[in-house]
């Protein structure tokens, strides 16, 4: 088995696509998965993503075929993770944990002073990612539809 964390190139597009409508359609019944759907829309086009300077891509590669991904987008001092997902075929096996530190590596290249990332309520395993890279919460915000 050929496992590689890298940065996403161009010719990813197609596949970043099909994982982030996977990994959006798997939201949609999560408690605040709608919530963060609306506050979040899908990348518009990935090749422009990836060629933003603004923001990191990587992907987690099995055997040639793309199965994670991670945005990572700066903004202050700061970067954040803002999609991280690795199809669940390909769990366990430690992609998620090479993306964040990937992404970590890349956001201590740039400068940054902070990791952050979101969890969803009752998101266990994103939660346990997060912390096995050392990331722990510091606010939770809660909200109300009127």
């Amino acid at each position: 088995m050929n496992e590689v964390v890298r940065r996403a190139e161009p010719a990813d597009a197609a596949q970043l696509d099909e994982l982030e409508s996977e990994a959006r359609h798997q939201l949609i019944d999560q408690r605040g998965g709608a919530a963060l759907l609306a506050e979040q829309p899908p990348v518009a086009d990935w090749r422009v993503a990836i060629e933003d300077h603004g923001r990191w891509i990587g992907v987690a590669e099995l055997d040639g075929f793309v199965v994670g991904y991670l945005e990572l987008v700066f903004t202050g001092d700061a970067g954040l993770v803002r999609q991280i997902y690795v199809e669940p075929e390909a769990r366990q096996l430690g992609f998620g944990d090479g993306l964040l530190e990937a992404a970590r590596l890349e956001a201590q290249r740039r400068g940054c002073a902070a990791l952050e990332g979101t969890a969803l309520p009752g998101d266990r395993d994103t939660k346990n990612l997060y912390e096995r890279a050392g990331m722990t919460a510091r606010k939770i915000t809660v909200s109300t539809r009127l």
